[in-house]
Order: structure tokens, then C-alpha cells, then sequence
């Protein structure tokens, strides 16, 4: 089963490291030496650890009491393997819960049982979704501190699904828990026999995510090969990880930018040929034809063309202190391929907090917008909520070389 990718988001107070901590110490998920070691360190007395401290990688999270990056951990069940990334829940560090939710397969949203949704509830919710997280999971928590109260849950239920018209979720699954206590969390709690459903676990061991393999193929060439030996003097093989889809020997398929067509003749995986290669997999493209293939090109197959052009829409994520330039020439960093890109104009500031759109001439660090771009070369891409893999790229300063932007290219 694929290795699931979660993002848990949640206010400062709503007990998101409590909850991991729960997760990872009743699924026997700890290092017996970590244990050691949080225990000498837990301040909490009720408690023979402090399972917040298991996910508490940086000092100043600590001394502060936020996150104030993205800090991942790894676990598995005897079902699945996880990579958890924990992101910073304050609207300052908007660029830092964006970095989480990029390769995230599903969010987990805490709702706090005793305050409800909140303007927050909807940010990060609005966030993933944005992000093209396709499954959330609701975590009412703390529902000990409400008497495990099932017509509070029922509410809270029924307020975000007030709100879930303005998201993109395919799936969303509610689940009442108290992470302090354990309910829900791995084992199936007696307080709250109202609630039939899964626990949290179980629901992230079962949950079905979407398969990349199910999208348009898609490859960009990231090494080409031509060993500087005459025992391999014909050897000429193209690099790269598969970014979704499955490609076989015999596909006929096209190279971009050239527009020439030629046939796979071999796929080399692990040094073994095999017959055909799937999304994720790093592997090494033959060609039946002799073909100028450089880095940063791409190869798609013949009937699943892919979007081109120079004059692009797309979201943006802004994510350097200093602003964007309206006419500005930024570096554009699509995987391998780089192109020099302007941009044309702020079509539309994003108020996450609010949920409205506003117009808006200048966008900061934090900010989320609709943008236009002209770049100086073609570029080949997909929307990204058509395909994630090919249909997002980064805005790099050409004179600080930071990263400005992350993009998420929109159907034109």
C-alpha cells in the first residue's frame, strides 16, 4: 500500500503535537531511548511523558510554543508507512503550512471540541484544499473536556459541513478524539459509544488516495547519460524520476521542446531492463531514434499531450520578505527546466481569512494571489489541479537567488 503523506493543521492551543505524540506512543511507534529522554525532559505531571515532546524538534518551538518550521517524523503499522509534516498553524508562517500541504496526500484539521469552527478552521482547510490535498480528516478534539458530548460533535459536524461548498475535498472524515487521553486516537474509546466510525489510525491505514499512475504520464529528462567509455560508446540513456503515469517499452511518445516522435526501445531500473515504469520511480528512458534530448526536457506520450505556451495564469504563493515586483523578471524554475519569466499583473489578492478575493497591488510575504506571467521561452505543464506533478514550479530572485514564489499553474 503507498506510503501515506499527512499534514496536521491546527490552532497554537488545539493540541496538534499532543495528538501526534498520542499517535506515534500508542501505535509503538518510539524509540525506547526516546522515551528515556522525553521522559526526563516532560514537565507534565499528570502524565509519564509529555507526548508533545516527541514531535518538539527546534528549541524555540519549546520556548515559545509554536512551530516555527515544518518538522517531519516517520512512523509505520503493520498496514501502511506514514511521513507526518508538521506545519506552523499562525498566519505568519502561511509559507511554511504551504511547504507541508505540497507533497501532502491528506490533511488532518484539529478543531478544538469546546471553541468549534473557527476563523482558522477555515484557513487551514481552505490551505490544504488550495494545495490539492484531496482527503481531510476532521479531529474534534479535546471532547473529554465537553463530556464526550455527541450533540457538540453532531454541531461541529454540521458547521464545517456548512462550509465544505468553498473547498475541494473529494473525502472528508470526522473523527472525535482527545489526544491527552487516548479516545479515538489508535484504540476505539467506551466514552463516546455514539460514535461508530473508524479511529484516527485506522482511517489513515485504510483511506484510499488517488494514484499517480491513474494521470497523464509525465517525465522530465534530469541526467542524460553518455559514459566517456568505448565499452559503451553506442549507450546513450535519459535520466529522471517519473512524475505520474506509466510509461512501456513501445510507447510512442513525444519530446518537448523538439515536438519529435520516437518509441522507447528500452527501460533500465536498478541497472535492470524492465517493461514498463510507473509514477515515482527513478529510472532510464532508450529511444529508437537519435534525438538532441537535453536536460530539463520533456517526454510525454504521443495521445496525452500536455499544456504549452508562454503567457501563463497561476496562483502564488509568496514566500520572500521582500515583495513582488509587478514587471519584475524572476528565474523560473519548472523541475530541470529553467526559464527567465515577468510578471504581467496581480489579478486577485486571496483574504484566507475572510474567504474573499480583493483587489490588491502589492503582495507580501504570507500573501496568496492570482498572478500572470509572460516567460521567455515555451514551457510545457499541466494545471495543477489536473496534475499536481507537472503543474506546479518556483519563482527564484536573480539577484539574491532566494526562492520568491511557489507556483500552482492554472488552465488558461
Amino acid at each position: 500500500m503507498k506510503t501515506l503523506r499527512f499534514l496536521t493543521a491546527g490552532n497554537v492551543d488545539d493540541g496538534k503535537s499532543t495528538l501526534i505524540g498520542r499517535l506515534l506512543y500508542d501505535s509503538n511507534s518510539i524509540h525506547t531511548d526516546q522515551l528515556g529522554l522525553i521522559g526526563k525532559q516532560s514537565k507534565n505531571k499528570d502524565l509519564s511523558i509529555d507526548l508533545s515532546l516527541i514531535t518538539d524538534g527546534l528549541r524555540a518551538e519549546r520556548e515559545q510554543g509554536i512551530t516555527i518550521d515544518v518538522a517531519y517524523k516517520y512512523f509505520a503499522t503493520s498496514k501502511r508507512k506514514f511521513i507526518i509534516a508538521d506545519a506552523p498553524g499562525h498566519e505568519q508562517y502561511t509559507r511554511n503550512m504551504i511547504t507541508g500541504a505540497s507533497n501532502s496526500d491528506l490533511i488532518i484539521v484539529l478543531v478544538d471540541a469546546r471553541k468549534g469552527i473557527t476563523v482558522q478552521t477555515k484557513r487551514h482547510s481552505s490551505i490544504g484544499s488550495l494545495m490539492g490535498i484531496k482527503k481531510a480528516i476532521i479531529a474534534i478534539n479535546k471532547i473529554d473536556l465537553v463530556n464526550y458530548s455527541e450533540e457538540i460533535y453532531n454541531q461541529i459536524v454540521a458547521d464545517y459541513e456548512a462550509i465544505t461548498s468553498e473547498l475541494l475535498f473529494d473525502e472528508i472524515i470526522y473523527v472525535p478524539v482527545s489526544a491527552l487521553a487516548g479516545d479515538n486516537v489508535v484504540s476505539q474509546s467506551t466514552n463516546t459509544p455514539w460514535f461508530t466510525g473508524k479511529t484516527l489510525l485506522q482511517t489513515l491505514e485504510e483511506i484510499e488516495l488517488t494514484s499517480t499512475e491513474k494521470l497523464s504520464s509525465r517525465f522530465q529528462v534530469q541526467w542524460v547519460i553518455r559514459p566517456n567509455d568505448d565499452q559503451y560508446h553506442d549507450y546513450r540513456g535519459y535520466a529522471g524520476l517519473v512524475l505520474s503515469g506509466i510509461y512501456h517499452v513501445g510507447d510512442t511518445v513525444k519530446i518537448l521542446p523538439s515536438n519529435i516522435e520516437t518509441n522507447i526501445t528500452r527501460i533500465e531500473k536498478n541497472l535492470q531492463e524492465v517493461s514498463f515504469a510507473a509514477a515515482g520511480e527513478n529510472i532510464v528512458f532508450h529511444f529508437e531514434h537519435n534525438i538532441d534530448i537535453s536536460r530539463g526536457d520533456s517526454v510525454v506520450k504521443a495521445d496525452e499531450l500536455i499544456t504549452k505556451g508562454t503567457e501563463i495564469k497561476t496562483w502564488i504563493s509568496w514566500l520572500d520578505h521582500t515583495d513582488l515586483q509587478v514587471g519584475k523578471t524572476y528565474l523560473l524554475q519548472h523541475r530541470f527546466r529553467t526559464v527567465r519569466a515577468k510578471v504581467v499583473e496581480i489579478t486577485r489578492k486571496w483574504n484566507v481569512n475572510e474567504w474573499e478575493f480583493v483587489n490588491s497591488n502589492e503582495i507580501k510575504l504570507n500573501d496568496i494571489a492570482q498572478i500572470s506571467i509572460k516567460t521567455n521561452q515555451t514551457l510545457f505543464y499541466d494545471s495543477f489541479f489536473n496534475n499536481p506533478k507537472s503543474g506546479n514550479a518556483i519563482l527564484i530572485d536573480e539577484t539574491t537567488f532566494n526562492t520568491a514564489g511557489a507556483l500552482m499553474f492554472l488552465e488558461n
